[in-house]
């Protein structure tokens, strides 16, 4: 159950209070004279004198759209996603922004979530809270970048905000998007930047696929401004806008600076904000996804650090999250719960939230396993329940849990063509992709593989496996990647999960976390750069990103290890071709420790 009142998973709907919604858009002047794109969206029938509670969405991809229709020759999409028409039908004032150098408005965008930003989403907050159709309460809501805004207005608007949902955001900007494990998550943060560039441009990307299905001029302007004179004047106020390729390819420490810009990924992440969060009282409800990034790890993050009221939600769904992504049922179906289920689940948390004395929501943690294609609820991160098992490297490929006596090693080239495609976790927060983990099989016999006998019981892992990786490497520097998986008796391949971590970051930090976080801890601080040693054994001791799945009985573990995936991360190194020696002796035991609960 989530909260009060409202079953998770199979949500029972309200019937609409209104039908039909009036937008209108404006520009609203800040404190500097810069001028944002706001669209206000109200029920079209509401009453004289009512007032409504407003639910905020800031976002960087346009807050609606100019349509080539007559007539009228301007029909407002309202919010990009239809979330927004949903909560008016429900009593809600809906205000989407195009944040400060996007869209619309004017300005430049210097950064992701800078304190300007920060500021000016106060700033729309409390206009919107004086605003006659408004009754004061604010909530927000929104994906992605707008997810991350979302949880952002509780900490610029702390006496208006009540309760906010970010779904599927980051909460540490280095580790969760740009270099998972230091490693430059490439494919992404170029392809992020260029949809940036061609929506800055006032063009609509490619990929989109929107520009003839619905005739799209470009961003919608506000009223009156027929002419698009304004428009034109906000984009090219953008055209300073930062490079975020050339930033992110700069990088490769955690305290690099972000680009030419006096600031590091650490000061525009989530925990960073913690104590402004805090501090706002606000209700957080956060959403994530297993395989979407690591969304998953943010709820988990959140969930173990910020003392706020919240409740997260963990599935498996796309970044969008329109499509299913667990690897056990049929690619691109429905997600669970469907999308009407999510902004049903949604309108009955502000329905709760956004009223005078509302209760605090029980902190819990619902998540979603995989195989067993249910619903789970607990109070406390990881579940209890679980206990760790040890399964060991041994001969012959395998994987077991009896500890080495004697000595052991297995030799590796790294082959650079190793993928796990372009439909994984690492490219579906584009917003567009569905995530889809066919049969790993063949792959994988590009890897160096452990795997198990038949398991003789049905086996829950739910949360963070580690992996204690012994290795000696030809090379200076390289990137390991580790992939649990799970092998049928047909021999189909199943992606589970992965961790990844950069050799040059190896080191296990001794200063203290800037969060709680389940896994050992590396800093990717420059003072922590710690290069191999060509020929000598190395350890590296990583977590790998949670999971929750039931791997049935007579079914088989495998852990695959690769030195790439060619199609997501940059190459490292960049020039030569190391090899390996994974050692799997009683001195040097390559392991990994999985979070099961056994039944049967």
């Amino acid at each position: 159950m989530v909260g009060q009142g409202s079953s998770f998973g199979n949500p029972v709907s309200s019937p609409p209070r209104f039908k039909g919604v009036v937008t209108r858009s404006l520009h609203l002047t800040l404190r500097d004279g810069v001028q944002l794109a706001l669209d206000v969206n109200l029920p079209r029938n509401l009453p004289d004198g009512e007032r409504l509670p407003a639910v905020l969405v800031m976002g960087r991809y346009w807050r609606s759209f100019d349509l080539r229709l007559t007539p009228p020759d301007r029909v407002p999409m309202g919010p990009r996603e239809p979330i927004g028409d949903a909560l008016v039908a429900r009593g809600y004032a809906v205000v989407v922004v195009d944040v400060r150098g996007s869209g619309a408005s004017f300005g430049t965008w210097t950064h992701p979530w800078s304190d300007v930003e920060v500021a000016d989403l106060g700033e729309v907050a409390r206009w919107v809270a004086e605003q006659p159709w408004c009754d004061g309460h604010l909530g927000a809501v929104g994906i992605s970048y707008e997810g991350t805004t979302a949880e952002l207005l509780a900490a610029a608007a702390p006496e208006r905000v009540r309760a906010v949902i970010p779904q599927q955001i980051e909460f540490d900007v280095y580790t969760d998007v740009v270099m998972p494990g230091g490693i430059l998550n490439a494919s992404f943060m170029r392809l992020w930047d260029e949809t940036n560039h061609v929506l800055d441009a006032g063009r609509v990307p490619s990929g989109w696929g929107l520009g003839a299905k619905l005739m799209v001029r470009g961003v919608r302007p506000v009223d009156g401004d027929k002419d698009r004179s304004r428009v034109r004047a906000a984009l090219e106020s953008h055209r300073d806008n930062v490079d975020v390729w050339a930033a992110v390819r700069s990088m490769t420490f955690r305290d690099d600076a972000f680009g030419a810009q006096p600031v590091t990924t650490d000061d525009f992440s989530q925990f960073r904000r913690k104590e402004a969060i805090e501090a706002s009282g606000a209700t957080v409800y956060g959403w994530g996804s297993w395989f979407d990034g690591r969304t998953a790890d943010t709820v988990i993050h959140r969930f173990l650090n910020f003392a706020n009221p919240q409740v997260g939600v963990i599935g498996a769904w796309s970044h969008n999250m329109k499509t299913h992504a667990s690897p056990f049922a049929r690619p691109r179906s429905a997600p669970n719960p469907t999308m009407a289920g999510q902004w049903e689940e949604c309108g009955a948390f502000f329905d709760r939230m956004l009223k005078p004395g509302a209760p605090a929501e029980e902190k819990r943690l619902h998540y979603f396993t995989v195989g067993e294609e249910s619903w789970k609820s607990t109070p406390v991160w990881p579940p209890e329940g679980f206990s760790t098992e040890r399964w060991y490297f041994a001969a012959d490929h395998q994987l077991v849990r009896e500890a080495p006596t004697g000595d052991g090693a297995d030799t590796y080239t790294v082959d650079f063509a190793a993928t796990t495609g372009k439909h994984n976790r690492w490219h579906t927060p584009d917003g567009m992709t569905p995530v889809v983990y066919g049969d790993r099989a063949r792959e994988d016999q590009r890897l160096l593989t452990y795997t198990s006998a038949p398991l003789d019981a049905d086996v829950e892992i739910t949360g963070h496996a580690i992996l204690t990786l012994h290795v000696a490497s030809s090379l200076e520097d390289g990137a390991f990647f580790v992939y649990l998986e799970e092998v049928d008796p047909r021999g189909r391949v199943t992606y589970l999960t992965e961790g990844q971590l950069r050799a040059l970051h190896r080191r296990l930090s001794g200063s203290a976390p800037p969060y709680v976080t389940p896994v050992p801890y590396h800093s990717f601080r420059r003072e922590d750069a710690w290069p191999l040693v060509p020929g000598e054994v190395a350890t590296l001791t990583f977590g790998l990103l949670p999971i929750s799945v039931l791997v049935r009985r007579g079914h088989r573990l495998r852990v695959a290890l690769a030195g790439a995936d060619a199609d997501s991360f940059v190459r490292l190194p960049a020039e030569g071709s190391p090899s390996w020696r994974v050692m799997r002796g009683a001195e040097h035991p390559s392991r990994i420790d999985l979070p099961v609960k056994r039944r049967g």
